[in-house]
């Protein structure tokens, strides 16, 4: 045999360990520096109330409680707030998925007179500051009879969600060949049945992106519904409010309050975090 035909392949070039080192160390280093202040929330919110005002604090909590947390259900009502708050987050990812979804779905497949500009003013709203709409949106909800309503508060957060929801959701349909749709027209579906057969299970990444996007937008916010909703009619967010008072600010019950609004995001995360893994990630490939 020759020694052309016994020569081994080249062994493919492994790339340096240290590179691989360094960019470990650098997601370490982003890990460290976004999780501390939850990390800190947490130690403030077991820490007795004395501690957490200590001008020297420890990184390491000395002792826990949890008498933070009885006193941040007692100092105002807790439920109510937490429960307007999903009715109006909920209800914000429904109306907004629905239609986004219609709104993307048009853009995508339907050529019409203006559709360029649809697209452009689409994203030229997701540019105008919050701030500078507040007395416009104040003033058009108290016209409307909606002010200190959850249905006003409703209408104003989907103004600000629908735009990156059509958005994102048109990156998605355009992702999908119009050719599977045409040949299950072809085998009989209607345009209607194709797309809920076809095009919606492929959706479902990017629908579930998005809705958790929209949720996290309309349990965080705070500005509005500061400005939108009295006491008796105001949020979890608002509610954080209470403690801080003319006698200064209880930041223990502070931090467990925060701590106690921040448990639906997370359960939601980790129900979710495969699917909106993989919709970011699809999403972000064609526009």
């Amino acid at each position: 045999m020759s020694s052309a035909s016994t020569a081994t392949a080249p062994r493919a070039v492994r790339p340096p360990r240290k590179s691989k080192l360094g960019w470990n160390v650098l997601g370490l280093l982003v890990f460290v520096v976004a999780g501390f202040p939850v990390y800190w929330m947490l130690n403030t919110a077991f820490k007795p109330a004395k501690d957490a005002i200590d001008p020297d604090p420890s990184l390491l909590p000395s002792s826990l409680t949890l008498s933070n947390f009885s006193r941040a259900l007692d100092i105002a009502d807790f439920w109510g707030p937490v429960g307007r708050s999903l009715v109006v987050s909920l209800s914000v990812v429904a109306i907004g998925v629905v239609v986004g979804l219609l709104a993307a779905l048009a853009i995508s497949r339907f050529a019409f007179r203006g559709r360029k500009i649809v697209i452009v003013g689409i994203l030229a709203v997701q540019m105008i500051p919050l701030v500078a709409m507040i007395i416009p949106v104040f003033l058009l909800l108290n016209d409307l009879g909606q002010y200190d309503k959850l249905t006003g508060l409703i209408i104003t957060y989907l103004t600000f969600i629908l735009p990156f929801t059509v958005w994102t959701l048109r990156g998605f349909i355009v992702n999908i060949p119009k050719e599977l749709e045409e040949a299950a027209m072809v085998d009989g579906c209607s345009r209607t049945g194709a797309f809920v057969r076809v095009v919606f299970p492929l959706l479902a990444p990017g629908m579930v992106a998005t809705s958790v996007y929209g949720f996290i937008q309309a349990w965080n916010e705070y500005l509005y519904a500061l400005m939108l909703l009295s006491q008796k009619n105001q949020t979890a967010t608002v509610w954080l409010g209470n403690f801080t008072t003319k006698h200064g600010t209880e930041y223990a019950p502070m931090m467990a309050g925060a701590t106690m609004m921040a448990l639906p995001i997370v359960v939601l995360f980790l129900l979710v975090q495969r699917k909106m893994a993989a919709g970011l990630t699809a999403g972000a490939v064609k526009g």
